[in-house]
């Protein structure tokens, strides 16, 4: 199975692909896409949905994971926050993918074992797990995370949907 991770925000939306193939992880890209806030605001969206669809396109995931954020500094940046992750998941639902949301506790607590660990403690996880030769840029760090997560979750939201 190869999931797409995804950590939205208006400046920097953060992905991330692994293949699970029974119980081994397996690293397959990570990055970035980097709005430039000079932009309108809704060019900004365009420029999200569109880079996350070519690297859906490229790549071909089976599942999309999205971090669900509820937690923001104030409105506008929610409603920023908010419309970010609307143009990741169109990008996803637009060519029929799945997609699957995860608190950023369910993502601490299936990569760490621990919902209360420090960004560094997850990061240092993801690099552990993924045999990477180093940290991943923050944001695409992120969207590994969750993509992992949906990674260990996956047979357990079959059950529930089933």
């Amino acid at each position: 199975m190869r999931i797409l991770g995804i950590d939205p925000g208006s400046r920097i939306t953060g992905y991330g692909l692994i293949s699970k193939e029974g119980n081994r992880l397996i690293h397959i890209d990570n990055g970035a896409i980097f709005t430039q806030s000079a932009m309108d605001f809704p060019q900004r969206l365009q420029q999200i949905f569109v880079g996350l669809s070519a690297v859906i396109s490229q790549y071909q995931p089976d599942a999309v994971a999205v971090e669900s954020v509820f937690l923001a500094k104030n409105a506008q940046s929610a409603l920023k926050l908010g419309q970010a992750r609307g143009a990741a998941i169109v990008a996803a639902v637009h060519v029929g993918l799945a997609v699957f949301e995860y608190t950023a506790l369910q993502v601490k607590q299936a990569v760490v074992g621990s919902g209360r660990a420090e960004k560094v403690q997850v990061q240092q996880m993801i690099k552990a797990l993924l045999h990477l030769p180093e940290v991943a840029q923050e944001d695409a760090s992120d969207a590994l995370a969750v993509a992992i997560c949906h990674a260990h979750s996956a047979g357990m939201n079959k059950l529930l949907k089933g």
